[in-house]
């Protein structure tokens, strides 16, 4: 008996260990570097946040506020949840201003740099005020099972990097000019305003081979262009076009989505590359709108069946091996 006592206390104990730890940013607030629950900046939370054989998540909890820093959550701080106390995405904005230029690369220009596991973040603006000026990265996404809820991702060329691991975006809003959502992470986007604010392609999905499970889904969303008039002496441009690949296998569908009237005809660009039929996969499913007809795709595109378009929904396409879910974790969060 005594030795059931004792394994019932260890499991009441470990039990208490894994609930999930909560944590305050609020740039008036009374926090400290020496706090363990209040903090003035978001970085600083993430600083303090438990390491990776932590059992619980952690649950940053921001007031509303413009946050004008870089945050990095490192690899070996998984299951961090930033969660904004607002009403809506744009009462907590995370804001930066870098370009390539500047920074000295691409890959270095992000405002927020995900690489931890199990990211979350609901009702959170990530912002890359840099203009067009060449690559500005609001946000960096290199996280497995990383779910994005009631988010904002605002910018113009390379605004979103979703480059690995499963990600899941849900009700959110990712604005951009040129190649504004690019990387090989294997990513659906779900219910979402996608918005063109110049004549450029929306997406540069960076699959190198066919074998690898990665590739962008645009599934029941809504697509978007800000019309960009002519230079002065200038005729209109032909609009804007889904994507174009940045490496050879790319693939991205899109499906019941609205497409709006000013999408290129041809749909996808092969970015100056001669091949007859390049070896990008693009494809399409019951989308709507008056940029849906496909009567003027490029030829090497393709129209899917039901059963095909199937395979890209986000419980299928975002399972993997473990048999995740992100649409019954996206409903966990508020």
């Amino acid at each position: 008996m005594r030795f059931f006592g004792l394994l019932l206390l260890v499991l009441i104990s470990t039990a208490a260990l894994a609930q999930d730890v909560h944590v305050k940013v609020d740039p008036h607030g009374p926090g400290s570097t020496e706090s363990t629950t209040d903090y003035k900046t978001i970085q600083q939370a993430l600083d303090h946040a438990p390491q990776a054989n932590a059992p619980y998540r952690t649950v940053i909890e921001i007031v509303p506020g413009t946050y004008h820093e870089r945050i990095n959550v490192t690899r070996n701080r998984p299951r961090i949840t930033l969660l904004g106390l607002g009403k809506s995405p744009e009462d907590v904005v995370v804001t930066w201003s870098m370009n390539a230029k500047q920074a000295g690369g691409t890959f270095f220009t992000e405002t927020a740099e995900i690489e931890g596991d199990e990211f979350e973040a609901d009702k959170i603006t990530f912002e890359n005020t840099a203009g067009p000026t060449g690559q500005a990265v609001a946000a960096s996404v290199r996280s497995d099972k990383a779910i994005f809820k009631h988010c904002r991702f605002l910018g113009d060329q390379d605004t979103l990097f979703a480059d690995y691991g499963r990600q899941y975006y849900v009700d959110s809003y990712i604005s951009g000019g040129v190649d504004f959502i690019f990387g090989n992470a294997a990513a659906v986007f779900s219910e979402d305003t996608i918005n063109e604010i110049r004549n450029g392609q929306i997406t540069a999905q960076s699959r190198t081979s066919p074998d690898q499970n990665t590739g962008y889904v645009i599934d029941h969303s809504r697509i978007t262009h800000d019309t960009v008039p002519p230079a002065p002496g200038k005729t209109a441009g032909t609009g804007f076009g889904l994507g174009r690949p940045w490496r050879p296998y790319a693939r991205v569908v899109v499906m019941n989505t609205q497409l709006p009237a000013d999408l290129n005809p041809a749909g996808w660009s092969a970015w100056g590359r001669s091949d007859t039929t390049p070896q990008a996969f693009y494809a399409e499913f019951r989308n709507t709108g008056p940029g849906a007809k496909t009567s003027e795709r490029v030829s090497w595109s393709h129209q899917l069946t039901a059963k095909q378009a199937a395979a890209f929904t986000p419980t299928i396409f975002l399972r993997g091996s473990d048999k995740w879910n992100p649409v019954v974790d996206a409903a966990k969060l508020p």
